[in-house]
């Protein structure tokens, strides 16, 4: 009885989420390719989309900079107004034994996410460039993914939206520069995940690796 010769490795696909395997098939530009099991997306190319996601991700970078600076929100109530930026927010409780809360939610609101904005910036610029990718840079995107979930300005966002809803009625609250800024950041966010193909990241540093 004859056996059908083993599938090499790299011409295998796993799914990130429930683990099936699958004979790896490139869609054609434009297409996607799903897992069948749960659905998640397996590979997206796109035409010229490495350009778009470091166009979307220096976007974010300067976003991210500049929401933290200028003013996210003025309140007034009894006659006294009061501005604050999304920093001041994130570091309201940084008395005492507080301050590891205010340093993480400043981490998961601000910092994680411009990690790993500046890491897909790292990673991407030389591969899109034709060059090749700089040192560090399979570990530098394979941090950038650890990061994902800890990246948490979107619920910041729906947070800060609930508050607002809330004490709408008892003051007098008017947007700053930095809530418009945070607001398209978010957006920024979601589309830059939606476009980024990792698998074709992946094979793109392992084929430089190997040459």
């Amino acid at each position: 009885m004859s056996t059908a010769p083993p599938i090499p490795l790299d011409k295998l696909i796993v799914c990130t989420h429930c683990d099936a395997v699958y004979a790896l098939e490139r869609p054609s530009a434009g297409q996607k390719a799903t897992c069948a099991r749960c659905g998640t997306v397996l590979i997206t190319p796109r035409r010229k989309a490495g350009l778009q996601i470091i166009a979307v991700s220096s976007a974010i970078a300067i976003l991210i900079v500049a929401a933290t600076v200028f003013p996210f929100l003025s309140i007034s109530a009894g006659g006294t107004t009061n501005s604050v930026s999304i920093l001041d927010a994130a570091l309201a409780f940084s008395d005492g034994l507080l301050i590891a809360l205010a340093l993480a939610t400043a981490a998961l609101i601000i910092f994680v996410p411009l990690a790993r904005v500046l890491l897909t910036l790292y990673v991407l610029i030389p591969i899109v460039l034709d060059y090749p990718p700089v040192r560090g840079s399979t570990q530098a995107f394979r941090f950038a993914e650890a990061l994902r979930p800890w990246s948490m300005a979107e619920i910041f966002a729906l947070g800060c939206a609930v508050a607002l809803i809330k004490i709408s009625d008892l003051a007098d609250v008017t947007f700053g520069p930095a809530f418009w800024m945070f607001s398209v950041l978010v957006v920024l966010v979601v589309v830059q995940d939606n476009f980024l193909c990792r698998w074709s990241v992946w094979t793109s540093l392992d084929r430089t690796r190997k040459s």
